[in-house]
């Protein structure tokens, strides 16, 4: 049986748990953001937040005959924001993609893409159409 939940008992536990209630917070700020963004050049967004077997998918936007499969980050410059995205990473959300696509047979007839977002204060977002391929 699991444990109860509880309260974080030592300082160190509730600056963490404020910590991830911040960074959480500011990762949706930003897919909203970026959502907003793709909006603005033609993309309709089809889903936002996606957990998914095998990944997560952060955006996933279709412009004409394309899908776009989008990671979005946010960092403090837009550098480090491309850097984060691992190839582990883009395994996984290829493969979280796959599953999306087998439970939405009407996209079958796309192009699927992976796209990358980037984020900074102070910056215009980046967008890079076809960032990767898995």
């Amino acid at each position: 049986m699991p444990a109860p939940w509880r309260y974080p008992a030592t300082a160190t536990e509730m600056r963490d748990a404020e910590s991830r209630r911040a960074a959480y917070g500011a990762g949706r700020s930003a897919e909203a953001l970026a959502a907003w963004w793709l909006r603005l050049k033609g993309y309709r967004i089809l889903a936002r937040d996606l957990r998914l077997p095998g990944g997560e998918l952060d955006l996933v936007a279709r412009r004409g005959r394309v899908l776009a499969v989008v990671e979005v980050k946010r960092r403090a410059s837009l550098e480090t924001a491309a850097e984060a995205i691992t190839a582990r990473q883009r395994q996984r959300i290829a493969r979280a993609a796959a599953v999306w696509l087998a439970r939405r047979p009407d996209l079958a007839g796309l192009e699927v893409r992976f796209d990358a977002l980037l984020l900074a204060p102070g910056r215009v977002p980046r967008h890079l159409p076809d960032a990767w391929r898995p």
